[in-house]
């Protein structure tokens, strides 16, 4: 779902594969680069860590993946 998050890698390919808007993106880049830092480069372990860290997120990034039922 998220990809490319502004020169960090990939966040996340949710289990539809496919790549999140750029608004989607931004929503969790910061927490993906505060929570998922070792992560970054892998879509699916960085998907992992954030949901892992589902209570930390910001609302923004919680609401991206809560609009894909997860």
């Amino acid at each position: 779902m998220l990809a490319t998050l502004g020169g960090l890698s990939s966040v996340p390919a949710f289990a539809q594969g496919h790549m999140g808007t750029p608004q989607e993106q931004k929503a969790c880049s910061r927490d993906a680069s505060r929570f998922c830092r070792k992560e970054l480069g892998n879509d699916m372990a960085v998907q992992g860590c954030l949901q892992a860290n589902r209570a930390k997120l910001s609302q923004a990034c919680s609401k991206v993946f809560q609009s894909h039922g997860m």
